[in-house]
């Protein structure tokens, strides 16, 4: 293990007692305090672009079960492990998917061709495609959202996303007799999704934007007869990927502070800030870490950080890890820290809140002191929900408490939020969002600092003291 020179720890000390206001208690910098000040961009940077170098070398992305996610894999374990920590490669396999044919055609009024993406584990359409009217089901989230245009025979349903899971439109829409579903987005531009699981792939069903959705709703509502043609062919086959869990070898084994990014990219492209941007902030703050504290003087609580797979396909590595955790595993992990998307070029500063209905003060706590913490900053944070939409969800299902931050995704930015952080109103958070371009240049330098420097305080808060919940 490396371990940090007399000089950078002193200029790292001197920035901490130079940024805490001046007090007795201030006088010994925290580890939170030499760690956020250790931690820079450019160091995450570094990261991204070996990210970058992978993806340029593996057909131009790094997604589960394919040579640049297992290249990446093996660039943040090498590091890990030579930086002092005890790396765990967790191999399982999973149901792997890849398009083959996406097609969509408008048949009449008139003919047109429509850019389609399939849903992953959709069913196949037979060969040639599937050939039907249009009937419009709304969000397609309750059982009589169809009941008006699928009475009269076959149809392909048109569904607005919203509301409810792809999976369950799926599902709804199945029930009713539709040989296949087109999903429209929500919010302008392009749309990708997933059913989450080979059993939800009913029938055949893909998205559109927004605006292809939109043209198809008014056809269809001034009295036109809309017929499609969908052709939709999906690989599906198993493969192996694995997640990189790394762990201190000093603190209180029974304590553990785990903090975690997914490391794998959808097939479209790099996926530079979806999610290396995470993943990088999280590899600096855990080589920083090992080189500020190597002996665990300053920590008390086990620091533990994982990297996982198939988070695109499902949440699959995240929840392949905790299904496998033995119930006093389980019980050793005090807290779990997510870092999904933090480098979106048009960015928020969103920090996950508690849902109030599972009664979690800890998660509170945590919510409650990454807002401060950006705060005291000069960055006013904002809170988001547990949506289900990151690998927070299987520890919050298994009773771990979670937190952590997200810059926004394919949602629009509102004028509000352009007042509180710059950029542009009525523009997506990230605009190459599951898309080729999500490469070097589309990272938020603004982001990506704020947030690398809200993943350190919050890894040496906790290695040091777990949060406080008393009223």
């Amino acid at each position: 293990m490396t371990g940090i020179t007399a000089a950078a720890l002193a200029a790292a000390t001197a920035l901490t007692l130079a940024l805490q206001p001046s007090s007795p208690a201030a006088a010994e910098p925290s580890l939170s305090g030499l760690l956020v000040a250790a931690t820079t961009a450019d160091g995450a940077t570094r990261h991204l672009a070996a990210l970058q170098r992978i993806a340029d070398g593996a057909d131009g992305n790094r997604a589960a079960g394919t040579p640049g996610h297992e290249r990446s894999a093996r660039y943040v374990g090498a590091l890990l492990a030579d930086a002092g920590y005890d790396v765990t490669y967790q191999r399982f396999a999973f149901p792997y998917r890849e398009p083959v044919t996406e097609r969509l055609t408008q048949l009449t009024p008139a003919e047109r061709d429509i850019p389609l993406r399939l849903l992953s584990y959709t069913a196949n359409t037979p060969a040639g495609g599937v050939q039907a009217p249009l009937a419009d089901a709304g969000d397609g989230c309750e059982p009589e959202d169809f009941d008006a245009g699928f009475p009269t025979g076959a149809r392909i349903a048109l569904i607005e996303r919203g509301g409810c899971t792809f999976a369950q439109k799926v599902a709804h829409a199945a029930d009713a007799g539709a040989l296949g579903a087109v999903v429209h987005n929500n919010a302008p531009g392009a749309l990708s999704g997933t059913l989450g699981e080979p059993a939800a792939g009913l029938i055949p069903a893909g998205t559109v934007s927004q605006e292809d959705g939109l043209a198809l709703a008014a056809e269809l509502a001034a009295g036109d007869e809309v017929t499609l043609r969908l052709e939709i062919e999906e690989l599906a086959e198993e493969r192996e990927t694995v997640n990189v869990v790394a762990e201190s070898p000093v603190g209180d084994p029974d304590s553990v502070v785990m903090a975690g990014a997914h490391l794998d990219s959808v097939l479209a492209g790099p996926g530079l800030n979806d999610n290396g941007s995470g993943s990088a902030g999280l590899l600096e703050t855990a080589l920083r870490l090992a080189e500020l504290d190597p002996a665990g003087e300053l920590a008390e609580h086990r620091t533990r950080f994982a990297f996982w797979s198939a988070e695109e396909l499902g949440l699959l590595g995240s929840e392949h890890y905790v299904a496998a955790l033995p119930e006093a595993e389980r019980e050793r992990i005090a807290l779990y820290l997510n870092f999904d998307m933090i480098a979106s070029p048009n960015h928020g500063l969103f920090v996950y809140d508690a849902d109030a209905e599972r009664d979690d003060p800890v998660s509170a706590a945590i919510a409650d002191d990454l807002t401060a913490f950006l705060g005291d900053r000069g960055l006013p944070a904002r809170p988001t929900p547990f949506d289900g939409r990151s690998d927070y969800g299987p520890f919050l299902d298994a009773g771990i408490p979670a937190g952590g931050t997200f810059t926004g995704a394919e949602g629009l930015k509102s004028a509000a939020e352009t007042e509180l952080w710059g950029g542009t109103a009525e523009a997506p958070y990230d605009p190459c969002y599951h898309a080729s371009c999500d490469d070097l240049d589309n990272i938020g330098r603004t982001a990506l600092d704020a947030n690398v420097k809200a993943i350190a305080h919050s890894v040496g808060r906790y290695a040091t003291r777990l949060p406080d919940t008393s009223p």
